[in-house]
């Protein structure tokens, strides 16, 4: 979100409280904890993935030292991550981004759609990948897997399969001529236009790598 943000070596007391939790190590990089991190932080999940592994591998003195103090000690690292957030104004529009030139980057793929708040755009991106493994017969709320999707991300499967059918409409090999009547066109059209070009290997992997936000 802020382009001119740069990495704050106080954010390390932050990602190594996440890293300290059970099960201590590296946490999957759209883990839920994670992106609510990098939501807080305003710096993308890759890059806090990518500090994590300089944290296992204590790869500077500081973290060496930051390491000693506080891996031991989860009380202290707690509140002096309490007293860093009261100090910095994390989570609200105060002194934190005080002259900071605001852009957002990533965070829109992780907020609830306007058309509908069940959903967030890197969902769309793991119902695309779906799509691609299914055919449009088996894009239908029975369907073993559509159920499996739905259940593991907590919405009804009758929307799941909405998105399924908009994405047939997007899909030249189909020539849909009926538009969908659906409120999640647009939505559905942005991902699509994304990432529908992707390798299947290439957007399989990344939708796993979403989906752990769910587990």
């Amino acid at each position: 979100m802020a382009k001119n943000q740069l990495w704050n070596d106080d954010y390390w007391l932050l990602l190594m409280q996440l890293y300290l939790r059970k099960p201590v190590g590296i946490k999957p990089m759209y883990s839920r904890e994670m992106v609510s991190l990098s939501l807080e932080l305003h710096i993308a999940p890759q890059q806090l993935y990518q500090r994590q592994n300089d944290i296992a591998n204590l790869e500077t003195p500081r973290i060496e030292r930051i390491w000693k103090e506080y891996s031991q000690n989860p009380q202290r690292l707690t509140r002096a991550v309490r007293l860093l957030r009261e100090m910095k104004g994390f989570n609200s529009a105060g002194d934190f981004f005080e002259g900071v030139a605001i852009e957002e980057t990533f965070e829109g793929d992780f907020r609830p759609l306007a058309e509908e708040s069940r959903l967030m755009p890197f969902m769309l991106v793991i119902i695309l990948d779906l799509y691609f493994r299914l055919t449009p017969i088996t894009m239908v709320a029975e369907t073993p897997e559509v159920q499996d999707l739905s259940r593991l991300m907590r919405i009804p499967a009758k929307l799941t399969v909405e998105i399924l059918l908009n994405y047939q409409y997007f899909d030249p090999y189909l020539r849909r001529q009926k538009q969908p009547d659906s409120n999640l066109l647009s939505p559905c059209r942005q991902i699509w236009e994304r990432y529908a070009n992707w390798e299947t290997s290439q957007l399989a992997e990344y939708a796993e790598q979403l989906s752990a936000y769910f587990k």
